[in-house]
């Protein structure tokens, strides 16, 4: 059985203690690996390793056109592991292979992407600035932020990662990376692949292990610059929390409950694939699946029952077989949030159209049928709590001015969507959802070309695009005073 290591200051090693924990395939719950459990020892390590690589060492210094090419050999590397690591995905998580060879291949575009940004940078020089006076001259220069402080979840558990890992490599900063105790295995095959490719050592280091035992003192430690999360609200609000002890950098991309609106001019077939998209890829467990649909009364009867059909023909079963869209949640906690969830609907007077049960025939997994719920009480939780698992709730409005004030009646932020085939009517809809992402006629489409965040409770910061780069730069002015003039205030001086 396999056993995982820890990537520090360029080296794969065990942990201090050498303790490992169980990674369990939800398909089977059988135990197929066990993973690294870092410590708060280990932590520390990775920590002054990344602390030294960047004060002392090459990485921040180096022209950004170098650390291109360092970044696209990690890509080539990425593209060449890229069966192997979806593969790795689906035993780790659950999802389908297609949606994880999907994921793969994103996350080396991803390094792609920002080493084309690294060489855009090295050839830019300091912007000037007018000061308005003669004898000052002013420049303002962009400087790697430092010590990068990364803590992933186990949704996409090598894309995400990437998403902080690329372009805090491409702007010069040094990281330490721990992935979610959930799934970690493709984020030790990242440290394979940043090895092989020739980073430094202690420029990118991995520590897997619990949040309690490495999450915590990464986020505690003091030689950390910046903090960056992806998970929860919960643990969202103590890494917060952490780095206001030390006044430092935090970008935080947390949950979210994010409306469609539909509007009765739609073709129905297209709203129930973009709705099923939106909620059912990769098992709905993602931050921004559109869980909260609204669907306009002229075609909601219609549209809800097409969407009941669609979902009951969905195949289910191991993430690796062909043809299957709906493989099983990613544990047994996980699992067991999302029934619970369903349970509560169920109690606060929602219907359920379909769903909420095992599929027959699956004794042993954690697999769970599409939900739908309708007519959904807006006080209940299953309408304004994430639950992040494949369960839909669909809602009826009349107006423009109705749907937009459902929609963004919710503490999050982090998406929405709406679909018509009036686009003056879907650009005035979009403008006005209290979201950081907005789609228009479709749902959850990712790319790495533009931000991802959110608004509210949903997370502050960005990531990917040149925001998830500038992301990773302090800004520096440098004045200077004409060397053959005097100041004057002072000393008098004469002519």
């Amino acid at each position: 059985m396999h056993r995982t290591r820890l990537y520090i200051d360029g080296t794969f090693t065990a942990p201090g203690d050498n303790r490992h924990f169980p990674a369990v395939d939800p398909a089977t719950e059988e135990t197929f690996a066990e993973i690294a459990a870092g410590q708060a020892t280990d932590i520390d390590r990775a920590v002054r390793a990344a602390r030294r690589a960047f004060d002392s060492g090459a990485w921040p210094g180096m022209d950004g056109k170098q650390r291109a090419g360092v970044l696209r050999r990690i890509a080539e590397g990425i593209r060449t592991r890229l069966s192997e690591i979806a593969l790795l995905e689906v035993r780790d998580n659950g999802k389908p292979l297609p949606e994880a060879e999907w994921d793969i291949g994103d996350a080396a575009f991803c390094f792609d992407y920002y080493a084309e940004l690294a060489e855009q940078q090295a050839i830019q020089p300091p912007e000037t600035v007018d000061l308005g006076d003669p004898r000052f001259e002013g420049k303002i220069h962009r400087e790697p932020l430092g010590v990068i402080g990364a803590i992933t979840p186990w949704n996409f558990p090598l894309l995400m990662a990437v998403w902080k890992v690329a372009p805090a490599l491409a702007a010069g900063c040094t990281i330490v990376l721990k992935p979610s105790e959930i799934c970690s295995l493709s984020c030790e095959v990242l440290a394979q692949v940043i090895d092989a490719a020739g980073v430094p050592p202690g420029v990118f280091n991995l520590v897997t292990g619990t949040g309690p035992d490495a999450g915590q003192p990464l986020a505690d430690h003091p030689l950390v610059d910046k903090l960056a999360f992806t998970g929860s609200v919960a643990t969202g609000r103590k890494v917060m929390q952490a780095a206001s002890a030390g006044i430092r950098t935090v970008s935080l991309e947390l949950g979210g409950k994010s409306p469609f609106i539909i509007f009765d001019d739609c073709d129905i077939d297209k709203a129930v694939e973009w709705i099923m998209f939106g909620i059912f890829w990769n098992k709905g467990e993602v931050c921004s699946a559109t869980s909260r649909v609204l669907v306009q009364r002229g075609i909601f009867d219609r549209l809800l029952d097409r969407l009941r059909t669609a979902a009951e023909a969905i195949r289910i079963g191991p993430g690796d077989q062909p043809g299957v869209k709906l493989g099983p949640l990613v544990s047994r906690g996980q699992y067991d949030k999302v029934r619970a969830a369903i349970d509560a609907g169920r109690y606060s007077g929602a219907r359920l159209v379909t769903g909420g049960d095992r599929p027959a025939g699956f004794d042993h997994g954690y697999y769970l049928t599409p939900t739908i719920f309708a007519d959904v009480p807006t006080d209940a939780d299953i309408w304004r709590e994430e639950v992040f698992g494949p369960v839909v709730c669909v809602n009826p409005f009349d107006t423009e001015e109705q749907a937009l004030a459902l929609a963004n009646d919710s503490a999050y932020g982090l998406a929405g969507a709406v679909m018509s085939d009036d686009l003056d009517r879907c650009n005035r809809v979009a403008a006005r959802l209290r979201a950081g992402i907005v789609w228009i006629n479709c749902s959850q489409p990712t790319f790495t070309q533009v931000p991802w965040g959110g608004y509210k409770t949903s997370g502050i910061g960005r990531e990917l695009g040149r925001a998830g780069f500038d992301a990773c730069f302090e800004t520096k002015q440098i004045t200077r005073f004409d060397h053959k003039e005097h100041w004057g205030w002072y000393l008098d001086v004469p002519d």
